[in-house]
């Protein structure tokens, strides 16, 4: 089975994470810089998982799976369409919160530095490329596509979302700094990540990013490619990423609006009522994404 194949995949790129990351942590204090523990070792968990994914890749079927979640549609033209489309639609709708923020506090969100804002903004678009590049290779075409031959389409989408809503959640919450070797230290860090997706505040921030990752897989089923999802996930990227800087006092604004945890905006009603009404939309959206007529660049 492919989940079983990848279960074991996975738990031995852990391993590897918890082992190297402590020496990582202390040649990265030694030549000067100061990063926390947990994100050395996220950083080290993404390089393992990728390493060991590209020696399985045979047994999990990698390259075909990423290749059929990327090949279509086949012209330049088709795919800009549906990025540009999920992109303009997740801003849009980013904006809409942020117009709710105003109205519900103004305090909080009336007096946002915009020009800081604007200024972040490259910085926010290229990470925002990048993590929807890399999670939906990840988590549609590879992860969604390989749980199709063990569940069928409907449950490897239910699947694979709580698998992506989950990996999101475990990670230390807590800011630590390792300056000396400390082999444990990475086992410490899973425990306090694990411990972290358990705790009973993580469940608003669970059920935001389940439905988002039901909407982003419905637009990879609707599609039959990642584009469409791409331009979903770079928005909301940005619009997850500039919340603080827009919205720059959120204790002033109701929960429903600014979110629950450590994952504002998402774990909030008012972004679970825009997932679901945007899981409603996809069917139209997807066709209007793909209406037009496109030609070879």
């Amino acid at each position: 089975m492919f989940l079983l194949r990848l279960l074991l995949a996975l738990l031995l790129a852990t391993v590897a994470a918890a082992l190297f990351a402590p020496l990582a942590a202390v040649l990265v204090a030694r030549c000067g810089f100061h990063v926390p523990f947990p994100r050395i070792f996220d950083r080290m968990m993404m390089l393992t998982t990728a390493l060991i994914l590209i020696l399985q890749k045979g047994k999990l079927n990698l390259l075909p799976l990423l290749q059929s979640g990327f090949e279509r549609p086949q012209f330049l033209v088709s795919r800009l369409r549906l990025m540009t489309v999920g992109l303009s639609v997740s801003l849009l709708v980013v904006a809409i919160l942020w117009l709710l923020a105003i109205v519900a506090a103004p305090a909080a969100g009336g007096h946002a530095p915009w020009a800081s804002l604007l200024a972040e903004l490259p910085k926010l678009m290229l990470a925002a490329a990048v993590i929807a590049l890399v999670e939906e290779a990840f988590f549609r075409a590879f992860l969604m596509q390989g749980l199709f031959s063990d569940f069928g389409s409907k449950p490897a989408l239910i699947v694979s979302s709580a698998i992506y809503s989950a990996a999101h959640l475990v990670r230390s919450p807590a800011r630590f700094y390792l300056t000396s070797l400390d082999w444990l230290s990475g086992l410490h860090c899973l425990a306090a990540g694990l411990s972290n997706l358990a705790a009973p505040e993580s469940a608003p921030a669970l059920l935001g990013l389940l439905l988002l990752g039901l909407l982003l897989g419905r637009a990879f089923l609707t599609t039959a490619s990642v584009y469409l999802s791409i331009g979903f996930h770079a928005g909301f990227v940005i619009g997850a990423k500039s919340w603080r800087l827009a919205v720059p006092v959120p204790d002033l604004l109701p929960h429903w609006l600014a979110g629950y945890s450590s994952f504002p905006l998402v774990s909030g009603a008012a972004a679970w009522i825009a997932a679901l009404i945007l899981l409603v939309c996809i069917g139209p959206i997807s066709t209007f994404a793909a209406s037009s007529q496109s030609r070879p660049i």
